[in-house]
C-alpha cells in the first residue's frame, strides 16, 4: 500500500486502486502517521494534534475510534493492511516504506537531470494540502516545499548551461513572483534574463528586489547577486564561463566498511549542507561525527572538489590553521612572501566553489572559528563542512548534533533488536571478526543490553565488538562495569585517540578547565540526569559552567519531559566518577537534596500539584534509588510511600522500607511495610499488625492498611482501622479516603444508602483538595452505585471520565481498572465484543504492571464476556484460574463461580449445580447479598426439577432490593429458566410455584437444592 503526501492526502493499493480514508479527523490522523512515519506516536501527541484545545470527553476513546476506522478502510481496501497501524506504548505507528516524499527526497538528491525532472513528476499539489495548516504538519509541509524549490533550481541551472534561456525566463517567472526574496532563485532569473537577450528586465528584477530587502527586511542583496548585476551592467559574455579546473578533486579517505543506521542522517545533510555555507556536526567523542561527514562530503559534488583537513595534527591552541588547509590544498608558496597564510588562503579560493572538511575543531577552536568567519565573508563559493564536539560560535553557523545510535529498548523482541542501528553496527563489526557470528534468540538479549550500557555511541560498540572473539557477548556485557580496561583496540589503523574509551573520552577531559572538571565529575554522582537546580544545589554549577560543558558536548540538554535535564552518557560518568576527588561531600548533598524532594512532595502529592509532583519524581527516580543507599535511607524511604503506592511499586516499597534509621523512622515505616505485604498477597498476623500500629498512630497508616485488608477480604478488621483512622485526627484527606474505601465495602454488601452518602462525600472531599488521585477513586464508587441501580449509561460516563484522569496521571493499574469496569457495564448490557477488547487491553495493563487486583478484575470479565460469546473454553480457562487462586473468602469469589457454573452447565450439569451452591454461601458468609441471590438465580438455572427452579426464582425475586434491578444480562438468564418451567409446569404451575417461592427466606430457597447435590463433585474443582 502506498501513501501520497506531495499533494492532498492519497492512499493507493499496491494494484494502484484508490483507497477510500472515512471522515476528516480520520485522515487527518493518517496524515500525522504518515507525517511521523515509522516514528511511536504517543496518544496524548496524536489527541492534541486532532483536536488541540477542544478534546471530546472521552478523547482516549474517541482517538481509539478513529484509528480502528482507519484500520478498517486500510484493510478493506487490502487484507492485512490494518497491520501497518501498530499500536506501541505509548501511542501508535505507522510502519511503511512506501511514501512519496520519500521517493522524491531520493531522487532529489540526485545530480541528473532525469532523476531530477522524475522526482517533480511525484507532485499532486501543496504537501499535506489537506492539513497543511496544522501546527504539526508545517514543519514537515515546508521541508518538502523547501526541497522540490531547490529541485526546481537545479533544473533551471542544468536549463541554463544547455542554453535553454528562455524557457528558464518562463518556468522562474512564478517562482520569483511567490518567492521574490529567494536570492539564488532570483540569480538565476537574472542571469537567465541576460542570458535571452532582456538586459533591461534583469537590471529591473535586480532593483525590485533591492528595493524590497531594504523595505522589508532592511538587508542589502548578497555580495552574489551584487557582483552579478555588475556583470549585467558591464555587459559581461563570459556569464557562464567554462568550468574552471578543480582546485582539488577530492582528498577524502577511501570509505573502509559500510556506514551502519546513518542513512536519515546521511540524506538529511546531503540536502543541507550545499544550501548552507557552514554546517558544523557536534557531539560526544566517539558519536561518529568524522566518519559521518566524510560520508556526506563523498556524495557531494562541488566544481572544485572536496578537501579534508584533519586539525588534529594541530596542537592545542595551536593558530596555524590556515597553514594546515593550505597544505591539504597543496598549494606551495611560490611567490609573495611573507603573505600571511590566511590572506593567501583567502586569496586562494576567492573564486572557487569548494567544500572544505574541517576535521575536530574542539582543541582549536578559536583560530579555527576565525579562518572560517573570514572565509564566509571574503570568498562567495566555499562552504565549510566542520566537526567539533563544541561549536564555531558563528552567526552563520547550522550546528547539526549528531545523535548515538538508536537502542533497543525490549530485549525479548528479536525483530526490535535486528532493526536497531546500534545492535546493526555491533553485529556487523563482531561478524568482520567471527563470520559464524549471528543475531539470533541466543545472542540477541546480550546485545541489547550491551547497546543500551553504551548508550549505542558507535566508537564504543566498535571497540566492544574487537573482544566478542576471545570473550563472547556474555562476558563482554558481564565486563562493563570495567569498561575502560576492556573497551580498547590494537588496530594499527585506528588513531591513538581512538583505540581506547578513556583515550576518547580524556581527549575532551583535558580541554576542561579545573572548575569545568571539579562540576563534570559532581554530575556524575546523579543517575539519568538532573535539574539546574540540583546542578547548582549538588555540583556548585552554575549556568555558565553547565552551559559550556553542553557545548563541548559532554554533557547532554534534554528538554523533552516536564523541565530540563542534564545528562552524560554512562561512559562519560564512569570516567569522571574516577576523577571525583570530593566524592563522599557530594554523595552526601544528593542525598540531602533528594530526600528534601521527596519530604517536599509527600505532601504535595495529595493536592491539586499530584501530576506535576508525579512526573517530577518520575524522572527523578534513578536519583532517588541511588539517594537511599548513599545518606537517605529510611528517612527517604519514609517519604516516598505514598508515592511507591500511586505509582504500584510495592516490591522497591517493600525493600526499602526495611532500610535501618532511627526509631521514629522505623515506626512509621513498619506500618506502611505492613500495607505494602497485604497488597502483595504476603502474611501479615493480626499480631504484627497490632503492634505496628501500636508504635504509630496515624490516620493515613491506619487507613492504608485498613484498604489493604479489605483487598485480603478480612473486613471486620478493616473496619476497625477504618474508625481508627478517622478518629486519629482531623485531616480531611484522611476522612476523604476512609469514606472512599466504606464506599468500596458499601458496593460490595449492595448497602445503596450507605454506599451513596460514602461515595458523595469522598467525591466532595477531595475535590476540596484537588486530589486527582482520590477523585478517581470517589468517582468509582458514585460509578458503582449507578451500575448496581442499573443506570448503566451513567456509570459508563462516570468510569470514562476516571479513565481519561487515569490516563492523565499515568496510573496504569488504575486505568486497568476503569476499563475493567467499562468491560463489565457492557457484559451486563450484552456488549460483548466491546467487552472482550475493553477486558483484553486491561488484562495486558494489569500483567505488564504486575496489579494482582486489576488482574482480577480484568480476568473475570475476560471470562464473562468468552462465556456470553459462546466461547465456552476460553471462559472455563479464566473463570478456573480465578477459583484456583482465590481464597475462600475473596469478595469477587460468588460471581466467579456464578459464572464458571453456567459455562460449564452442558457438559457437568452436577458441578455446575455445586458452584452455583457454593456461590450462594460464600455470598452470605461475606455479605453479599446481591451476589447472593445471582447464586439464587444460578441455581434456579441448575436444578433438575422445574417445581423447585420455580420456587427458588421466586424466592430470589423477594429478596432482591427494588432499587437493585437485574441487569439486561442476568434477566436473559433467568428468562431462560423460565421458559423451561413454564414449558414443564404450565404458566399456571409455575406461577403457584413461583408464589410459593416468594414465601421462603433465601435460605430455605438455598435448602431446595440440597437433595439434588448428593451426587455433585467437589465444588469449584476440576473433575
Amino acid at each position: 500500500m502506498r501513501f501520497g503526501v506531495l499533494g492532498p492526502l492519497a492512499v493507493v493499493t499496491d494494484t494502484g486502486e484508490p483507497v477510500t480514508v472515512p471522515g476528516a479527523k480520520v485522515r487527518a490522523l493518517l496524515a500525522d502517521l504518515v507525517a511521523h512515519r515509522n516514528q511511536v506516536v504517543s496518544a496524548d501527541r496524536l489527541i492534541d494534534d486532532l483536536w488541540g484545545d477542544d478534546p471530546p470527553a472521552n478523547a482516549a476513546g474517541a482517538l481509539q475510534v478513529r484509528v480502528s476506522q482507519l484500520r478498517k478502510a486500510l484493510d478493506d481496501a487490502e487484507p492485512g493492511a490494518r497491520n501497518l497501524v501498530e499500536s506501541r506504548p505509548p501511542g501508535y505507528v505507522l510502519r511503511t516504506d512506501s511514501v512519496d516524499a520519500d521517493r522524491f527526497t531520493a531522487l532529489a538528491a540526485a545530480d541528473d537531470t532525469a532523476s531530477l525532472t522524475e522526482a517533480l513528476r511525484l507532485w499532486r499539489g501543496e504537501p499535506y494540502a489537506d492539513v497543511a495548516d496544522a501546527p504539526w504538519a508545517r514543519a514537515e509541509a515546508e521541508r518538502l516545499a523547501e526541497a522540490r524549490l531547490v529541485v526546481r533550481e537545479k533544473l533551471a541551472e542544468a536549463r541554463l548551461a544547455r542554453g535553454e534561456h528562455a524557457l528558464v525566463v518562463a518556468e522562474l517567472a512564478e517562482l520569483v513572483a511567490r518567492h521574490p526574496l529567494r536570492e539564488s532563485l532570483r540569480a538565476l532569473h537574472l542571469r537567465a534574463l541576460y542570458a535571452a537577450g532582456r538586459q533591461s528586465e534583469a537590471l529591473d528584477s535586480y532593483a525590485e528586489l533591492r528595493t524590497r530587502l531594504a523595505d522589508e527586511l532592511g538587508l542589502d542583496p548578497g555580495p552574489e547577486l551584487v557582483a552579478l548585476h555588475r556583470r549585467i551592467l558591464a555587459q559581461d559574455g563570459t556569464l557562464s564561463p567554462p568550468p574552471k579546473a578543480a582546485l582539488v578533486r577530492n582528498s577524502l579517505p577511501a570509505r573502509p566498511d559500510e556506514l551502519v543506521g546513518r542513512a536519515e542522517a546521511v540524506a538529511e545533510l546531503r540536502a543541507l549542507v550545499p544550501a548552507r555555507r557552514l554546517v558544523t556536526l557536534t557531539g560526544p567523542g566517539g558519536v561518529g561525527k568524522t566518519r559521518l561527514a566524510t560520508e556526506v562530503a563523498g556524495e557531494l559534488s562541488f566544481p572544485d572538489g572536496v578537501c579534508l583537513v584533519e586539525l588534529t595534527a594541530l596542537r592545542p591552541g595551536d593558530t596555524a590553521v590556515a597553514e594546515l588547509v593550505l597544505a591539504a590544498l597543496d598549494v606551495r608558496e611560490t611567490t609573495g612572501a611573507g603573505v600571511a597564510p590566511d590572506d593567501r588562503l583567502v586569496a586562494v579560493l576567492r573564486h572557487r566553489q569548494a567544500l572544505l572538511l574541517l576535521d575536530n575543531c574542539e582543541h582549536v577552536i578559536e583560530p579555527a572559528a576565525a579562518l572560517v568567519s573570514r572565509l564566509l565573508r571574503e570568498t562567495t563559493g566555499v562552504t565549510v563542512l566542520a566537526t567539533s564536539r563544541e561549536p564555531l560560535g558563528l552567526a552563520a553557523e547550522v550546528l547539526w548534533e549528531v545523535p548515538t545510535l538508536p537502542v533497543p529498548v525490549d530485549e525479548g523482541d528479536l525483530d526490535a533488536v535486528r532493526r536497531s542501528a546500534a545492535a546493526r553496527l555491533f553485529a556487523a563489526r563482531v561478524a568482520a571478526r567471527q563470520r559464524a557470528f549471528r543475531l539470533d534468540e541466543r545472542t540477541g538479549p546480550a546485545v541489547a543490553r550491551l547497546c543500551r550500557r553504551l548508550d549505542g555511541l558507535p566508537l564504543a560498540l566498535e571497540l566492544a565488538a574487537t573482544r566478542v572473539r576471545a570473550l563472547g557477548v556474555d562476558q563482554v556485557v558481564q565486563r562493563l562495569d570495567d569498561r575502560f580496561r576492556l573497551l580498547g583496540t590494537t588496530q594499527r589503523d585506528v588513531p591513538e585517540r581512538q583505540r581506547t574509551l578513556t583515550a576518547v573520552i580524556g581527549w575532551s577531559w583535558d580541554l576542561l578547565s579545573a572548575r569545568e572538571q571539579a562540576v563534570l565529575a559532581r554530575l556524575a554522582v546523579h543517575h539519568d540526569g538532573c535539574t539546574l537546580d540540583a546542578a547548582e544545589q549538588v555540583c556548585d554549577a552554575d549556568v555558565d559552567v553547565l552551559t559550556r560543558l553542553v557545548d563541548r558536548s559532554l554533557v547532554v540538554l534534554d528538554d523533552s519531559g516536564p523541565a530540563p535535564r542534564y545528562r552524560l552518557l554512562e561512559s562519560v560518568a564512569a570516567f569522571c566518577l574516577d576523577r571525583l576527588t570530593d566524592a563522599d561531600a557530594v554523595r552526601a548533598r544528593h542525598a540531602a537534596y533528594y530526600t528534601a524532594l521527596a519530604e517536599q512532595a509527600d505532601e504535595l502529592l495529595r493536592g491539586p500539584g499530584q501530576r506535576e509532583w508525579l512526573l517530577r519524581l518520575d524522572a527523578e527516580a534513578a536519583n532517588l534509588r541511588a539517594a537511599l543507599g548513599h545518606g537517605g535511607g529510611l528517612r527517604l524511604a519514609n517519604a516516598l510511600t505514598w508515592y511507591w503506592f500511586l505509582r504500584g511499586r510495592f516490591t522497591e516499597a517493600r525493600r526499602a522500607l526495611a532500610l535501618d534509621g532511627d526509631a521514629a523512622a522505623r515506626a512509621r515505616a513498619a506500618v506502611w511495610r505492613i500495607g505494602f505485604t497485604l497488597l502483595q498477597g504476603g502474611v501479615v498476623t493480626g499480631a504484627e499488625t497490632e503492634a505496628a500500629l501500636a508504635g504509630y498512630a496515624d490516620g493515613r497508616a491506619s487507613w492504608f492498611v485498613a484498604a489493604a485488608l479489605v483487598d485480603r477480604s478480612e473486613l471486620a478488621r478493616a473496619g476497625e482501622l477504618l474508625e481508627r483512622a478517622r478518629s486519629a485526627g482531623a485531616d480531611p484527606w484522611v476522612e476523604a479516603a476512609v469514606c472512599v474505601t466504606r464506599a468500596k465495602l458499601a458496593h460490595a454488601a449492595s448497602d445503596l444508602a450507605a454506599l451513596e452518602r460514602d461515595s458523595a462525600r469522598s467525591a466532595a472531599l477531595f475535590a476540596e483538595l484537588g486530589d486527582p488521585w482520590g477523585r478517581l477513586q470517589a468517582t468509582e464508587w458514585v460509578g458503582g452505585l449507578a451500575e448496581l441501580t442499573g443506570e448503566y449509561a451513567c456509570a459508563a460516563a462516570l468510569h470514562r471520565e476516571g479513565l481519561r484522569w487515569a490516563e492523565e496521571l499515568a496510573l496504569w493499574p488504575e486505568v486497568g481498572s476503569k476499563l475493567s469496569w467499562l468491560a463489565w457495564i457492557a457484559v451486563q448490557t450484552q456488549d460483548h465484543r466491546q467487552a472482550r477488547e475493553l477486558a483484553e487491553r486491561a488484562y495486558r495493563l494489569a500483567v505488564e504492571q504486575d496489579s494482582p487486583a486489576a488482574r482480577v478484575f480484568a480476568e473475570l470479565s475476560l471470562g464473562i464476556a468468552a462465556r456470553r460469546e459462546g466461547r465456552r473454553d476460553v471462559a472455563v480457562s479464566h473463570l478456573q484460574r480465578l477459583v484456583d487462586s482465590g481464597g475462600d473468602d475473596a469478595l469477587f469469589l460468588p460471581m466467579v463461580l456464578g459464572e464458571l457454573a453456567y459455562a460449564i452447565a452442558d457438559e457437568d450439569p452436577a458441578r455446575a449445580l455445586a458452584l452455583h451452591a457454593r456461590a450462594y454461601d460464600v455470598a452470605v458468609a461475606i455479605g453479599a447479598p446481591r451476589d447472593a441471590t445471582g447464586a439464587l438465580d444460578g441455581l434456579a438455572s441448575a436444578v433438575p426439577q422445574p417445581q423447585v427452579a420455580a420456587r427458588i426464582l421466586g424466592a430470589a425475586a423477594a429478596a432482591r432490593s427494588t432499587r437493585v434491578p437485574r441487569s439486561p444480562a442476568e434477566r436473559d438468564e433467568v428468562e431462560r429458566v423460565v421458559a423451561r418451567c413454564v414449558a414443564a409446569l404450565g404458566a399456571d404451575g409455575f406461577a403457584a410455584a413461583y408464589r410459593a417461592g416468594q414465601d421462603l427466606c433465601p435460605d430455605e430457597a438455598r435448602a431446595q437444592a440440597d437433595s439434588f447435590l448428593v451426587t455433585a463433585g467437589p465444588a469449584g474443582s476440576r473433575r
